[in-house]
Order: structure tokens, then sequence, then C-alpha cells
């Protein structure tokens, strides 16, 4: 069943088109990821569904309330966590989840518990008696969450909560995710690391304020038209100029230390091999890999995701 329903939501500031028609619906239970760059309306779009600025266009449906029309109506069932964690430097850990509990008139004969409870969840409990300001980024991130959970919303937006945060600490966080999941928690989380994607249960690929592409992760690998290709070459530069002036090596891209392409077939790779000599990079490799989301992103939207316009 849809929780949550978007059709055609517009959004300008100024001359800037911010978002430009977007569709899509979040089913109960699942994860739905908002995935694209910066820029390209994730923030906005989340702002929009919780009710905090309005669109110049669309609707947008939560548990069957319309949020335009009526924005409080649904307040109280979502939670919301902005980027970053919007919270008193001053406070400790635990003042910060009262104020939220005292915000969303929740009885205190029942914060206390779902406090007690969270903090244990998120691995918070030892550190309640710490300044917010005294924080790693990770563990601020998830005072951030405790705090929009502690009335329990049927909803959660989270925007880019993962954002400049260690490697660790973003694992552990989407550990968390997962647990509310199962407590039936719905999950709506934008992102700007498109690796994220495959933590979701389904993905919106945001390009220039319009949603591309809603489907699961692994069938949005299969957008990429023929085998992929990595490539490591001694001057990356020149390599990739000589690839992108062959119209059948399709998206050359730099990836780290290599280059991906896609051909129609394989059997052009021997092609793809003389044409690298007789240019002058002798000393090469290419391997076959399978498609990152990344690599994904780069095939529906070129090199540069702000090259096409809206």
């Amino acid at each position: 069943m849809a929780l949550l329903e978007v059709k055609n939501l517009c959004c300008t500031f100024g001359s800037v088109k911010a978002l430009n028609g977007l569709d899509f619906s979040v089913e109960e239970g699942e994860i739905f990821g908002l995935v694209g760059p910066d820029g390209a309306g994730k923030t906005t779009c989340l702002r929009i569904l919780c009710g905090l600025i309005k669109p110049d266009g669309g609707e947008v449906t939560l548990l069957g309330r319309d949020v335009v029309a009526d924005p409080e109506a649904v307040k109280s069932h979502i939670g919301y966590m902005a980027q970053p964690a919007g919270l008193y430097e001053d406070l400790t850990v635990r003042e910060n989840i009262e104020f939220y509990a005292d915000l969303y008139r929740v009885p205190r004969s029942k914060y206390h518990e779902r406090m007690d409870r969270l903090l244990a969840f998120s691995g918070l409990a030892p550190f309640t008696g710490r300044l917010f300001r005294n924080l790693s980024g990770g563990m601020k991130q998830k005072v951030g969450l405790t705090c929009a959970l502690i009335h329990t919303p049927r909803l959660l937006f989270l925007d880019e909560p993962t954002n400049g945060v260690d490697p660790v600490s973003r694992r552990d966080f989407w550990k968390i995710l997962y647990e509310l999941k199962r407590e039936r928690v719905t999950i709506v989380v934008a992102s700007t690391y498109l690796d994220e994607a495959d933590r979701c249960h389904r993905v919106a690929l945001f390009h220039r304020g319009r949603v591309r592409v809603v489907m699961p992760p692994l069938e949005m690998r299969g957008l990429i038209k023929g085998p992929l290709f990595k490539l490591i070459a001694p001057d990356r530069l020149k390599t990739i100029k000589h690839l992108r002036k062959t119209p059948w090596i399709r998206h050359p891209s730099i990836f780290g230390a290599g280059i991906h392409f896609s051909l129609e077939d394989e059997s052009l790779l021997k092609d793809v091999k003389e044409q690298l000599i007789a240019a002058g990079v002798r000393d090469h490799s290419i391997e076959r890999i399978q498609p990152t989301m990344e690599d994904v992103y780069l095939s529906l939207f070129g090199g540069d995701p702000r090259d096409e316009s809206p």
C-alpha cells in the first residue's frame, strides 16, 4: 500500500526551477532512496513532503491526507532529520532528546521508556550527559535520528544522514535504519552517495529537478546496455580523450585510477585494443566488470550530471 504519493510536484526559486514535475510513490515499510548530486532537488523535495515549504504546483498525499493543503495534519505522523542535524550545541544528548519529546508533546510517562530504548538501540546510552558539540559527526547523526524517532513516527524523512560521516559510522547508521524497517517504520532517505542506493528497496534517481528513474537498484543495473569494462592506462586523460572520439565506445568515464566504458558487443574489444595501441597507449589492461550505481547514473545522464538541460 502506498503510504506517500507525489504527483507532478513543482517548485521554483526565482529563475531556478528546483523541482520540475516529480512523480513517485513510497510503499509502507520500505526504505526509499532519493539519490542524485548536490543541487538535484532532493532537499527541496523532502521539505515539501514534510510540509515545511509550499510547492508551486502538484500533489502530496501522505496517509491519505493532503500535505500541501493541510501540513499540520501529518506532522505528528512523520519524523524529519535535516542535514546537518539541527540540534542545540550547548545541551547534552539527553536534554536535546527531552526537548524534542516535549516539542512533539510526548507524554512523560511514555517518552522516558522510549528514549532509553532508542539510546540503547543507537549505542548512545553511555553518552547521555555529554554536550552535543563534543560528539563526533557520526554520534551527532545518531542523536538527530533519536530525536526524530522519539514520538514514534510512521514515516521518517532523512536528508543526507551520512554526509561527512566516516565509513564505520555510515555502516552503523544503516544497521539502525534496517532495524527501524523491521518495526514497520517507512523511511525516505536522500543521499549523494550512489553506493547507498544499493541499501534501499527502491530508488528515485534525481537529475536537475526531475525524477528520471524509479526502480529497485538491482533492476537499475540492467539499464546499462552491453558489457562494461575497466581500463587501466598510464595517462588516463590522453586515453579517455581518445575513447571519447570513438562513437561506438559508450560512456567512457574516469573511475578512481581507471576508466570505465561499455560496448554494444564484447567482440568489439579487440578493435578497442588495436585503436589504443595505434594511438600510442601501449601499456594498458582491460577487464570486464559488473556495473555500479555510478556507472548507471553516468550511462543515463552523461559524464557531468548537470550537462543535460531539463
